[in-house]
Formats: structure tokens, sequence, C-alpha cells
């Protein structure tokens, strides 16, 4: 396997597309069998926690579940309770593009016309 895809493809979970928010700020937003979220399962109906990984720059809101405080950019958060994922999106002006598992609110940007 030569790439993230393939290896989630392979492993049987679904992921989700990077959210990227109003305001550019951008994260990963995982909810499967393998990642730090609860229930820990594929295709759950609704989750309270989820994993999230990579954000673009350093979000307080976020910082008590960071597995690697020194290096915020760098590594997941494990089990971030739904709500607080939801307030990460508002605060960032809703998603411009990607996915969020089912249980976080899928807030949507603003757009005028």
């Amino acid at each position: 396997m030569n790439n993230v895809g393939e290896f989630f493809k392979a492993a049987g979970a679904s992921r989700n597309k990077r959210v990227t928010c109003a305001d550019g700020f951008s994260m990963s937003v995982q909810a499967h069998q393998a990642a730090y979220c609860s229930p820990r399962m594929d295709n759950a109906e609704k989750y309270t926690s989820v994993e999230i990984g990579f954000p673009s720059e350093r979000e307080p809101m976020i910082m008590e579940y960071c597995d690697e405080p020194g290096a915020p950019l760098e590594t997941v958060y494990g089990y971030v309770p739904v709500q607080t994922v939801t307030n990460v999106i508002a605060k960032h002006g809703g998603i411009v593009e990607g996915n969020v598992p089912r249980g976080v609110a899928p807030i949507p940007a603003l757009t005028f016309s």
C-alpha cells in the first residue's frame, strides 16, 4: 500500500475528508473502529466522542485532549466530545469542505451571494 487512503480502504474503515472551516482552520475528524472515539466502532448511529487529528493551528478548546501537547499540530486528540468539536467548527465560521462523523453538527459556513 502506498497511501493512507488505501490503508483505510483495506482496513474496512471509511475516512472522513479533512474539515476546512471558513477562516482557514482545518482538522481531521474521524470516528471508526480504529479511532479514539466512542462508541469505538464503524458506522455507529451516533458518536459521543471523536478523534481529531493534525489541526492547522493550536486550538485552545481541544488542548486537554491532545496526545502530544508539545507538538499540537502534529498529533491526535482522542475522545473529544462531539459538542466540543461542534463548538470548534462554529468558532471558526462553519465548514467550507470536509465531513464529520454522525453526532457532530455539520455546521455549514455562511455564504453570501
